[in-house]
């Protein structure tokens, strides 16, 4: 289990509002479901026994069973069946929430890649039909490519193991990194992929040429699961006065899962590394040390804090100027901040000039006060 310091929030809050957006262009609707489920309603879908190894299980004063759930298939379908007989007008429903869920891991290990408490986005979609249940299924796929597109880090997606949950049709996304568990066949010449657990053959389908195995670490999963959970729970529409049940469709993204593995991919062993759009501040702000020849730079501090706010760049000052800008430089590397401003020596000159660090990239220039705004244009950063 583990803490979300101050930096490490702001990076899971920038990925929280990314998902959100690109939940909010498919017309999904943001929800928050209790942590507690009925133990009752896990065994009406025959899954309570099957995961019962893996579940918080805890009782209230009355013997009342609940697990802290691990996922919110049950919940979901009880809430909606609770609204009544769905009329076709409401469809396609589209409800999500980003939460804290649990799993009673045998061998937690690599942070958020395998614990007890992780973050999880969940969405869940009901159709009329499955022809349409495949329309929202891909509509929510191409989502899903957009933000793994925004954060910028590489991601395969690959047909899946429908596992526990099941459904008719199921894909998976993956980053590759060796800290992975999973490992996925993907071609080369078309770049089908899928999850080694889930064929035997050594050439894609498609195109006939050899598969590269690849050690990966799946960060999302989406399943069309058809009437499996709505039929038992009685999740119901009417169609020409008749009650049947829709069908459903879910997605997950492992918010705290991307997390671990985007800067284990793009991290160096000795500095951190974030995408420029989820670092916990875009820029660094780096003053003269104080009793410097160029301590009276600090005086253009906030003139520069002024500049990163019309750009709505977040930035943080590093004030501590009994340091060296050496020491509060190196801090900024480790810490995983895209770029820094040094106001230093470059500082006294005509016209006076700031150092910009790359940090990412390794460059550094130097630019005068009125062209920060030029540069950081120039970058094309989003925050």
């Amino acid at each position: 289990m583990y803490a979300f310091l101050p930096l490490g929030l702001r990076v899971l809050n920038k990925l929280t509002t990314l998902v959100d957006n690109e939940m909010d262009k498919i017309g999904a609707q943001k929800l928050l479901l209790p942590a507690l489920t009925p133990v009752h309603l896990w065994k009406k879908t025959d899954r309570f026994k099957d995961n019962a190894t893996e579940l918080f299980k805890v009782k209230d004063r009355f013997d009342k069973e609940y697990i802290l759930s691990p996922t919110y298939e049950e919940t979901i379908c009880t809430l909606v069946s609770s609204i009544g007989v769905l009329s076709p007008k409401m469809l396609p429903l589209k409800l999500y929430q980003i939460s804290n869920k649990w799993r009673d891991e045998m061998k937690p290990r690599l942070g958020f890649l395998r614990s007890r408490e992780f973050v999880m986005k969940d969405l869940y979609t009901f159709d009329g039909n499955l022809n349409h249940a495949q329309e929202t299924y891909a509509s929510v796929g191409e989502a899903y490519e957009n933000i793994f597109k925004n954060i910028g880090v590489s991601c395969i997606k690959a047909v899946g193991d429908p596992g526990l949950i099941g459904g008719s049709i199921t894909h998976e996304y993956h980053y590759v990194s060796n800290i992975g568990e999973d490992i996925v066949c993907v071609c080369s010449s078309c770049q089908y992929a899928i999850n080694k657990t889930m064929t035997k053959e050594l050439h894609c389908p498609q195109c006939k040429k050899p598969f590269l195995e690849q050690c990966t670490a799946e960060v999302g999963h989406t399943f069309l699961l058809n009437t499996k959970y709505t039929e038992p729970l009685k999740v119901l529409h009417k169609v020409n006065n008749v009650s049947t049940p829709l069908v459903m469709g879910c997605f997950g993204l492992g918010l705290s899962r991307i997390f671990t593995v985007m800067i284990e991919v793009l991290s160096t062993k000795e500095e951190l590394r974030w995408p420029k759009n989820l670092a916990p501040y875009t820029v660094c702000i780096i003053p003269p040390k104080k009793g410097s020849k160029a301590e009276n730079g600090s005086q253009y501090v906030n003139e520069i804090i002024e500049i990163l706010d019309r750009l709505n760049i977040d930035a943080i000052l590093d004030d501590r100027i009994h340091l060296s800008i050496g020491n509060r430089f190196m801090h900024a590397r480790v810490t995983g901040f895209p770029y820094a401003i040094i106001i230093g020596q470059s500082i006294m000159e005509s016209p006076p000039q700031v150092e910009i660090h790359n940090i990412n990239d390794l460059t550094n220039c130097k630019v005068p006060l009125g062209n920060i705004s030029t540069y950081f244009n120039s970058e094309s950063i989003k925050t």
